[in-house]
């Protein structure tokens, strides 16, 4: 599908006061694939990914070294096995194994770390992103900018629930003061300078959507329309889908905390004209049965906040948990192809 590039925009532009980059050669390209149980979809994304590979290296856009990097995300169907076969068959592919499965985000970070070239391209194993774009990425690339993203034009393909729930999402991350790039997963190209830079990044609560845009390097957008899953089953259900959300926001927001003091305020203050409402009652009203309505309403709407707080205070001190516990995010278990680290 073909690409538009964006209007100019602070996401796209070099900063006031930096130098423009001189225009890059054509780098060493790795393209990080993430999968699990992607037995149906791995050999037609392999086959895509070696066109895409073979057509860029013969028009001088990559180096010839440039190569895929697929990884098992502790699948439990064929997938390892056919990350194998299209290593020992096809000197374009590198296999990852994790020892376990640790979720999309941590499978990336895998790949990323892993790979040495001198740019990086992030793309999920269904084939829904367009591969037709990344010959733009590398044009951004190759004109100075460290980090591209592949950003959807519309969500047409989306479900009218995916669609609604999506775009809230967006705009409640945005509300929180969480830095996303709107329509953006993690479809994107990655320089050696930016990477090394993520590297730096050592939590343990990983969300990559919102470490990444923190970097600050020069940044651009390419724009593509997402096509529909081909085969298997998407690894992202609802439940996981609302998992990642709440996972975003308390990542990178102390907004929850603020508004739980904020509505501990507005308690207060709506606890104080109860009382004087309860005062009026009791000293008015003598035909009003005294007690029931004053008791009640305060019992049950305090104790819905204080649950409710006390959840969101449990979700930071699991982050602060799992962060003083320092436990390393992935193990790798196997590695095939010749070149892979």
């Amino acid at each position: 599908m073909s690409s538009e590039n964006p209007s100019p925009s602070p996401a796209n532009q070099t900063a006031p006061g930096r130098n423009t980059p001189s225009d890059r050669g054509a780098p060493r390209l790795r393209i990080v694939v993430p999968c699990y149980n992607e037995e149906a979809v791995l050999p037609e994304t392999c086959r895509h990914l070696e066109q895409l590979l073979t057509a860029l290296c013969r028009e001088g856009g990559i180096a010839e070294d440039s190569f895929v990097i697929l990884v098992d995300d502790g699948s439990e169907d064929r997938t390892w096995g056919l990350i194998e076969e299209q290593a020992d068959n096809r000197s374009l592919f590198r296999g990852l194994r994790l020892s376990r499965n640790r979720g999309h985000q941590y499978a990336l970070l895998a790949g990323l770390e892993t790979a040495d070239g001198d740019a990086v391209i992030s793309i999920d194993a269904d084939l829904q992103d367009d591969l037709g774009v990344v010959e733009e990425m590398i044009q951004a690339y190759r004109s100075g900018d460290d980090i591209v993203y592949g950003v959807r034009r519309e969500r047409a393909s989306d479900t009218f629930f995916k669609r609604i729930t999506a775009e809230g999402y967006y705009k409640l991350l945005a509300v929180m003061g969480v830095d996303l790039v709107h329509n953006h997963a993690d479809y994107r190209l990655m320089s050696r300078k930016a990477l090394d830079a993520l590297k730096q990044y050592n939590e343990v609560n990983l969300f990559l959507r919102g470490i990444i845009p923190t970097l600050g390097f020069r940044s651009s957008k390419v724009f593509y329309d997402r096509k529909k899953r081909q085969s298997g089953e998407s690894k992202y259900p609802l439940r996981k889908m609302l998992a990642l959300a709440v996972h975003g926001i308390t990542s990178f927001s102390p907004v929850p905390l603020r508004l739980i003091a904020a509505l501990g305020v507005l308690i207060s203050f709506a606890s104080t004209l109860m009382i004087l409402w309860a005062l009026g009652v009791r000293f008015f009203n003598a035909d009003a049965v005294p007690g029931w309505a004053s008791s009640v309403i305060p019992i049950y709407f305090m104790g819905g906040v204080q649950l409710v707080s006390i959840g969101v205070l449990g979700e930071y001190i699991a982050k602060i948990y799992l962060e003083t516990k320092r436990r390393p995010r992935y193990f790798i278990e196997a590695t095939t192809g010749s070149d892979t680290k």
